[in-house]
């Protein structure tokens, strides 16, 4: 049953979380905001039904360590998937979310770092999750910061003790089953001092008749000397809303690189964010959006320059077909007292006919005389002697387009993990 967002669901949720009295507090405080708080005034036209939304929706299986333990119908439904077939093979921890909660987690090595689902980690390592939950990203900057703040139920919370590096990633899989189900994970990282992390997200969400949303909030720290490398593959249906809040913070020579991947939902807003903090940090973030019939998506990334000596890097590859609309907005700032750092941008847009649209969307701002920012951006149509070259070959149309579209991702494929670069080229080939 779909119900209205009230004080008294908020409640019921928490209670049934078991969870401290401050979290309820943050909950209820958050929701008076998400009341208050109009949808944002920028990027896509959003219509969300906020009353035909199912906020929480537990599978009954309850987190499992043993897959065996895991129920026959949600072991289908990520076995067909194909998530499960990587686990062995490629991964040092999984975790598995349907609708609302963790159902499967499994943390393989032998190495002293924390990986669990958020409501776990709130109730195993309190102290520490305190100190950084909502530090980060705040409840209250914009409508779906405050809803997830609600609502929030699942997600990943990571900790990388100092000057440990794992040998395989950790990867987190998001799937929405229900019709008008609204997910809203939080996912907490922190990556401590000369540590190294690779992170791997993947979303996927049945069709329906009616839209479901996901507003998901993702916190990273990233400490002295530290590396972190989050990659995502997000495949939502087109009755998605996908309106993320994703951002970082660096310290001192840390590094941080987004590799995000946008192929479905019918809106997406979405823009990985770094904060520059430390001195010699450095922020890189590399995306596609591909977007077809009904499909805008909004996407881009945010870097702010505040230490001295400090590097960005943003790469963002726009395809639209079929009428699609695949915008690049991002934000640059470089503050005054960042000096000697550099910022370079550079935006690619290819459009596969003539109904389709794209808008580079850029605000570069640089505070001191020593730094430097360069914005590149291109678009273009396919083209035609390509395509007729290609054809000269015996390719037909659409298998030219395809290879043509393969080589333009090129550098988005080579920053990916194997065993997800082959998921991007099947997911491609089925557009």
């Amino acid at each position: 049953m779909k119900k209205k967002l009230t004080k008294e669901f908020i409640i019921n949720l928490s209670k049934k979380k078991n969870e401290p009295k401050w979290m309820l507090d943050f909950r209820l405080k958050s929701f008076e905001c998400f009341e208050k708080m109009n949808d944002p005034d920028f990027g896509p036209e959003l219509n969300i039904d906020y009353d035909n939304i199912l906020y929480y929706k537990s599978t009954q299986d309850g987190s499992k360590s043993d897959w065996n333990e895991v129920s026959k119908n949600t072991k289908k439904t990520f076995c067909d998937l194909g998530v499960v077939d990587a686990e062995e093979k490629y991964l040092d921890g999984v975790s598995n979310q349907l609708e609302s909660e963790v159902v499967y987690h499994k943390n393989k090595t032998d190495k002293n770092i924390i990986f669990m689902g958020t409501d776990d980690a709130l109730k195993k390592y309190p102290e520490l999750f305190k100190k950084y939950f909502n530090t980060l990203v705040r409840y209250d900057e914009n409508k779906f910061t405050a809803l997830n703040g609600a609502v929030w139920s699942g997600g990943s919370f990571i900790y990388i003790p100092p000057y440990t590096k794992l040998d395989r990633p950790l990867q987190s899989y998001f799937r929405i089953e229900t019709e008008a189900l609204g997910q809203f994970e939080r996912t907490i990282i922190i990556v401590d001092k000369g540590a190294e992390l690779s992170y791997i997200e993947g979303c996927t969400a049945r069709s329906y008749a009616s839209n479901s949303l996901h507003a998901g909030v993702v916190e990273i720290f990233v400490m002295e000397d530290a590396v972190c490398k989050y990659n995502t593959i997000q495949n939502w249906s087109n009755e998605v809303y996908n309106l993320v809040t994703k951002r970082a913070i660096v310290e001192d020579n840390g590094m941080m690189q987004w590799v995000d991947g946008n192929i479905g939902s019918g809106i997406t807003m979405k823009y990985p964010s770094c904060i520059l903090k430390g001195d010699n940090s450095s922020g890189n973030s590399i995306s596609i959006a591909y977007a077809k019939k009904n499909q805008v998506l909004d996407a881009g990334a945010k870097m702010i320059h505040l230490g001295k000596n400090t590097k960005s890097n943003i790469v963002s590859k726009s395809i639209a077909q079929n009428g699609g609309v695949s915008n690049y907005r991002g934000t640059t700032r470089i503050v005054e007292s960042a000096i000697n750092s550099k910022a370079t941008i550079k935006c690619d847009t290819i459009l596969l006919d003539d109904i389709s649209k794209s808008d580079t969307i850029p605000k570069n701002i640089l505070e001191n005389n020593s730094s430097i920012i360069e914005h590149e951006a291109t678009i273009s149509k396919i083209s035609a002697d390509k395509l007729f070259y290609l054809e000269s070959k015996g390719l037909n149309e659409d298998q030219a387009k395809e290879m043509l579209v393969m080589g333009f991702i090129d550098d988005f494929k080579k920053e990916l993990p194997m065993e997800y670069a082959v998921e991007l080229n099947r997911l491609l080939k089925e557009l």
